[in-house]
């Protein structure tokens, strides 16, 4: 009987193979053959079994790193949880009102890459901070940046994955039924009582989750502790691997290779465990019976708002202005004054520096590349895996899943480790060019394009299809009359999520990139490390008014796409605010 229940209908077994094939094609070029050509290099350089490889894995240097790594993702993951758990609860159970502009800067936050926030807080501290300056708050001459260093990476990490623990944990409070808590209310226990005897208790699965996949974040974040770390002597694994290559070149690719697998490995324990998780976790969200907020604060609604914008402020607003404070200096140090600003830096990079040029060219290029290949491609693998990939469907979204699970400096070394040498039977090499930049980032980012995709084939009935199959129409023909037609929205907000992702991204690029293709995440950082923090800041500037402007374009398409798709808003909340106001 149950092999009767799993079986296909025959109109799907019709003309499926050349999708799945596609499918096939995609999970294993993009995702399996890069960490397969990693591992071999790290445990058998030259092709032979070399256990003394990973020798290097002992020394002073990479145990220093390895448990700076580990210290930095455990106290981060701390300060995020805490942060990142109070802020779903005031959204999910409270009647605060703005709910919606809350959680989209909230989550505005975690969208604006690591190294724009990690220079963002750099230039909001110490003496020479240009905001504290204009305000006649900054502190003594010759006193250190507070930032830079150990404290500073926890604390700017902590706050910068906060919205990550609130998303995760808004997915379970939807999942709480109503029913509950007004059966609670109906036995008189007060909403303080509910809160801690039953939401907490419910929401412990999804608080464990959040822990571990905040943890994992922090084990491959690169971009804050190259700004911070980096500058006060303080490394973690992905900046000691960034330095070797940077300083030696591909001549020190073994020991890259093993110091990535070792970074890979403690990822990898948190992934597998966030996996285990949610097969467990078997609710079903009812948007009928999706629980309402329920704690009517009365005299403190004022107080906890103050609260939750104050989180804001710190979080998302604060770092802007200075931001925008050291973009508007001609040199940063300088007070910002209407006789000190100035727009020039902006001339600068937009305009006149060749290098901040073809950086913004390139991130735009090689974003929106990615962008329309995987919105193309995710549409036609989604219908795959919904249709035909039957009980093979785990496995290969597994594989699909590795690349952007692990860190990203793990991807950057596996791509010049399988490009380095040209490619078999073609005899071309994409190492040093573009189209590795590209390669990586479809790899990394194709489970992002897939998730709106996959949701919207969940609510794609199979009528239509099968009377198309019945008149004899192929899976191609289905897919493109019936299913992308369905799928166009949804493919098209996980492009941009896509090309909001790539645009500011740093961590593939840093180790990938090469003269000529030089990213804005690499343009900024290069331009912090030769002390040019003023025209980094406009560079940050830029790119986080992109980021912005593609949030809004998402916002704006939320009523056409499945509940869940974007982070900020869900279908629950977007009716529950329209009925209540709040």
């Amino acid at each position: 009987m149950r092999g009767a229940r799993n079986a296909a209908p025959d109109w799907m077994k019709q003309d499926g193979h050349a999708i799945m094939a596609f499918v096939v094609f995609c999970a294993v070029a993009l995702a399996l053959l890069p960490s397969l050509r990693l591992i071999v290099a790290a445990v058998a350089p030259g092709w032979t079994w070399n256990p003394a490889a990973l020798a290097g894995l002992g020394a002073p240097v990479a145990r220093a790193a390895a448990w700076n790594t580990l210290e930095v993702a455990v106290l981060s993951s701390a300060g995020s949880l805490l942060l990142g758990t109070c802020f779903a609860l005031a959204l999910a159970v409270t009647d605060v009102r703005a709910k919606m502009p809350l959680a989209f800067l909230f989550a505005l936050s975690l969208m604006v890459s690591p190294q724009v926030v990690a220079l963002a807080f750099k230039s909001l501290a110490g003496p020479a901070s240009p905001l504290l300056n204009a305000l006649g708050i900054a502190p003594q001459p010759g006193s250190p940046n507070p930032m830079l260093g150990r404290g500073g990476v926890i604390l700017v990490m902590a706050l910068h994955h906060a919205p990550l623990v609130a998303i995760t944990l808004g997915a379970g409070l939807k999942a709480i039924p109503r029913s509950v808590i007004e059966a609670a209310y109906v036995d008189g226990a007060s909403p303080r009582i509910i809160v801690q005897r039953i939401v907490m208790p419910l929401l412990q699965p999804h608080i464990v989750s959040a822990s571990l996949l905040v943890f994992v974040a922090g084990v491959g974040n690169f971009g804050i502790p190259a700004l911070l770390g980096l500058p006060a002597g303080y490394l973690t694994l992905p900046t000691l691997i960034y330095r070797q290559l940077s300083n030696s070149g591909i001549s020190v690719i073994a020991d890259a290779a093993a110091l990535s697998l070792l970074v890979g490995g403690i990822a990898a324990l948190g992934v597998i465990a966030v996996i285990r998780l949610q097969r467990r976790q078997t609710t079903r969200i009812d948007l009928d019976d999706a629980m309402r907020p329920f704690w009517l604060l009365g005299g403190r609604k004022r107080l906890v708002e103050a609260v939750l914008w104050s989180v804001i402020v710190v979080a998302c607003v604060l770092p802007t202005l200075s931001l925008l404070a050291s973009s508007l200096v001609p040199a940063y140090g300088v007070p910002l004054s209407l006789a000190t600003a100035t727009l020039g830096n902006y001339a600068e990079v937009l305009f006149r520096q060749a290098v901040t040029v073809r950086a913004f060219r390139n991130s735009f290029t090689f974003a929106g590349s990615t962008a329309m290949m995987l919105a193309v491609a995710a549409p036609i693998i989604a219908y795959g895996l919904e249709r035909y990939a039957g009980r093979w469907r785990a496995a290969i979204e597994t594989i699909i899943e590795i690349p952007y699970a692990l860190p990203g400096v793990v991807l950057g070394i596996a791509c010049i480790l399988l490009f380095l040498k040209p490619l078999p039977l073609i005899g071309v090499s994409i190492y040093a060019t573009p189209f590795i930049i590209v390669f990586a980032y479809l790899a990394r980012f194709l489970p992002l394009a897939l998730k709106a995709p996959l949701a919207a084939m969940r609510t794609l009935a199979r009528d239509q299809e099968e009377a198309a199959a019945v008149f004899g129409a192929s899976a191609w023909q289905r897919l493109r009359y019936i299913v992308l037609p369905h799928l166009a929205t949804s493919a098209i907000a996980g492009a941009l999520l896509v090309f909001l992702l790539c645009f500011n991204e740093l961590t593939v690029s840093a180790l990938l990139w090469s003269g000529g293709t030089e990213t804005l995440g690499v343009a900024l950082l290069s331009l912090e490390e030769q002390g040019l923090s003023s025209a980094a800041a406009a560079i940050a500037i830029t790119a986080t008014l992109t980021v912005s402007g593609i949030m809004l374009v998402l916002h704006g398409l939320r009523s056409r796409l499945p509940p869940g798709v974007l982070p900020w808003t869900d279908a629950a909340t977007e009716s529950h605010v329209r009925r209540t106001g709040f």
